[in-house]
């Protein structure tokens, strides 16, 4: 059973305290929670004592969580997600950003910890890329295992890991290590994939760990609130029951701090609708409409 979740990137202008007390009330199960100098800074002094605050957070609001790491401007203030697994320097800055994120999902007790690839420099080889991909891959998985969290490794329109295939075929390299599995983002499954989302998901329902929920248009990377786009969301919920996901679905938009309040009642209400028009069940159970209140 799905357990549906918001992500923290979405709720930027909050203190996290009141972010989880928010997604709590709104009858969320779970929250996406991206290491970022705003909630929970990975880099700052008196790491483990702040996990262990946010730890309480969650359960006290009796929310599941996973651990995100596509904070935007964390290691470089100038750059966007820079650097990234695929940089020409710098990279080592990425893979000590993901061993912290392992341990802060071991601390917080999450199952998952999130990635991407990041974009390839101007001049460099694909190949050289998914060899980088690979390499920075090696260094964190050994951790991860031992800490029993699965890298949840999300394809990014724009980076090296693109598709859902291209991160099957680094499995496959890695020789289909069980700690390396899928972050599907379903807006990205109707932006850049070739089948529906729903036959995506039932091909590699075996795989996926995490699932970030948002609207979006074919060919446009662009994060939309649930209902404006292409997506077709009760499909993507019936294929998750199908293969028997039993992970968060967590929505990501990004760019919509700005009226996260109003976005997440939203949200919730259009998660529900679309999980009873596909039939499906979902954690936690449905809730009065008035639960769902919130000034705009």
């Amino acid at each position: 059973m799905t357990t549906l979740a918001y992500g923290t990137n979405g709720l930027a202008d909050h203190r996290l305290p009141d972010a989880l007390a928010l997604l709590a009330e709104l009858g969320y199960g779970g929250v996406a929670l991206t290491l970022d100098h705003m909630h929970l800074d990975p880099l700052a002094p008196g790491l483990a004592d702040r996990t262990r605050a946010v730890a309480s957070l969650l359960d006290r609001h009796g929310l599941e969580v996973v651990v995100e790491t596509g904070a935007r401007y964390l290691l470089d203030p100038r750059r966007k997600h820079e650097p990234t697994l695929v940089s020409d320097e710098g990279r080592e800055r990425r893979v000590d950003l993901l061993r912290t994120a392992v341990r802060v999902a071991q601390d917080l007790g999450s199952p998952v910890v999130h990635l991407w690839s990041g974009v390839l420099p101007p001049g460099v080889p694909v190949r050289v890329g998914r060899e980088r991909v690979l390499a920075g891959l090696e260094q964190v998985l050994p951790l991860a295992e031992r800490a029993g969290v699965t890298l949840a490794f999300e394809p990014e329109p724009g980076m090296v890991v693109e598709r859902v295939g291209d991160l099957v075929e680094l499995r496959t390299v890695l020789g289909d290590p069980a700690g390396l599995r899928l972050t599907v983002d379903v807006g990205h499954l109707t932006c850049v994939e070739d089948a529906p989302g729903p036959d995506v998901i039932r091909r590699v329902g075996h795989l996926i760990s995490h699932v970030q929920v948002d609207d979006m248009v074919r060919g446009v990377h662009e994060h939309l609130e649930l209902g404006t786009g292409e997506v077709d969301l009760p499909g993507v919920l019936r294929a998750l029951d199908d293969v028997g996901y039993a992970g968060l679905a967590a929505v990501e938009l990004p760019r919509h701090s700005h009226a996260g309040a109003r976005i997440a009642a939203e949200s919730a209400t259009a998660l529900r609708a679309a999980a009873e028009q596909a039939g499906v069940a979902v954690r936690p159970p449905s809730v009065r409409p008035a639960d769902l209140e919130v000034s705009r």
